[in-house]
């Protein structure tokens, strides 16, 4: 039983690069594929938003005395690095088709991003990754995760995060008292000035009525539970649906 029949899931950097923090460590990309399989296999169309963390962030630019446009540019590159190296992974573990689309060409390694190309490509069955963002500085790939959530109709965006299992009122790393949700609505998150993604990703996925779920990317079977109806992590929603 499957309750979506279309997802988007949001991955970080960080989540491709394990306990490191930095590059890409095999046992986590293998865990990634397996997950991302776990969906496909039953019947849901699935995308995937790649960051790029793991290898280059905007906001490291002042430390390298670059500009944090120049910064963006490389943190992009990053994304089809680590979509280019999961693509790698998935293909080794399934006879099914996995497309690398961009927000920038690059030909010679991925298809630029076409909207009505990939809506094609998850009707038939492709496993298709995002990368580069939108292809503008300024931007993480928060906000592009909700975009191209909508721009697939994707029935809900997964929010895969590392080292959090939910969203909490404050960082329960430092607060052990930090409360937990499991469901919440966009303009509380707002009002309360959660950061579990940008105020500019909640801001339109509140508009435009996208259900969201946040949960831990370590947890196995995580993805494939969402999608036939479990609640795990916490559910956002709009004012709306909530």
């Amino acid at each position: 039983m499957r309750r979506y029949s279309r997802v988007v899931v949001k991955l970080s950097g960080e989540a491709l690069a394990g306990d490191t923090g930095w590059g890409t460590d095999p046992k986590s990309l293998a865990q990634l594929a397996d997950e991302i399989l776990s969906v496909h296999e039953l019947g849901v169309q699935i995308a995937v938003v790649i960051g790029g963390g793991n290898y280059f962030r905007g906001r490291m630019a002042d430390g390298w005395g670059i500009g944090r446009a120049e910064a963006d540019n490389i943190g992009m590159l990053g994304t089809v690095m680590n979509a280019l190296m999961l693509r790698g992974v998935l293909t080794a573990r399934t006879d099914a088709d996995v497309r690398v689309m961009t927000a920038m060409p690059m030909h010679s390694v991925a298809e630029p991003f076409i909207r009505l190309r990939a809506d094609r490509h998850l009707d038939h069955g492709l496993i298709v990754l995002l990368a580069g963002g939108i292809g503008q500085p300024y931007v993480t790939t928060d906000y592009p995760a909700v975009q191209r959530a909508l721009e697939l109709e994707a029935d809900a965006l997964l929010v895969a995060k590392h080292g959090v299992d939910a969203v909490y009122d404050s960082d329960p790393k430092l607060n052990p008292s930090a409360e937990r949700f499991n469901t919440l609505t966009y303009r509380e998150a707002l009002s309360a000035g959660i950061r579990i993604m940008d105020e500019s990703a909640f801001v339109l996925a509140n508009e435009q009525n996208l259900v969201m779920h946040v949960f831990d990317v370590r947890a196995r079977g995580a993805m494939r539970s969402i999608c036939q109806g479990t609640n795990i992590g916490t559910r956002i929603t709009s004012t709306s649906q909530a």
